[in-house]
């Protein structure tokens, strides 16, 4: 099943999203978080990814889902009581995503999103999907690891080894961008 990548980057980064309303949800503790997902019930084929995140790049994060959250008609977080919930319309392609999720946990140590996708319609084949994302903190970054790394297996970036910089990728996709190349 192929999954629209903006798509799951806002889905990836509404947890530092501040942009999204006035019930923001907390920063996520820096250092080293692993991030496990299903789509529909099979894992992602983006495998188990591991990022070093610090404030600075949880505001990259907030940032860029802001710029994403311009090609919604609605965008929506809210708490309730200790969950927080999502609730988006964002047209992708020739599609309208809709998107409902809820996240559980604490952002210092362990979260969990659980979120319905929808296309109106069908996108590349695909009508519907349900994504969960379990993310856990890990520790402090790797020795060698800056803030932004990325670790995905089967990834083979311009650092090698699966790894790349969240930073670096969002100055390849601006460039993408300004020479009028698909950046999504």
């Amino acid at each position: 099943m192929r999954f629209h990548l903006g798509f799951l980057f806002l889905a990836l980064s509404i947890p530092g999203s501040a942009a999204l309303a006035a019930d923001e949800p907390p920063r996520r503790k820096s250092g080293l978080w692993r991030i496990e997902q299903t789509i529909s019930g099979k894992p992602s084929p983006m495998g188990v990814i591991e990022t070093c995140i610090d404030e600075k790049t949880d505001d990259l994060m907030r940032e860029r889902a802001s710029e994403h959250e311009q090609k919604c008609e609605k965008a929506g977080f809210t708490r309730e009581g200790d969950a927080f919930r999502v609730h988006s319309v964002c047209k992708l392609e020739h599609s309208v995503a809709t998107m409902d999720g809820k996240f559980t946990g604490s952002f210092d140590s362990a979260y969990r999103s659980e979120m319905h996708i929808s296309y109106a319609p069908p996108m590349h084949g695909v009508g519907s999907a349900d994504m969960v994302m379990d993310a856990k903190w890990l520790g402090p970054c790797k020795p060698g690891q800056k803030a932004g790394d990325i670790v995905m297996p089967g990834f083979s970036g311009k650092l090698g080894g699966g790894q790349m910089n969240m930073q670096d990728l969002m100055k390849m996709r601006d460039a993408m961008k300004k020479r009028g190349a698909p950046a999504e």
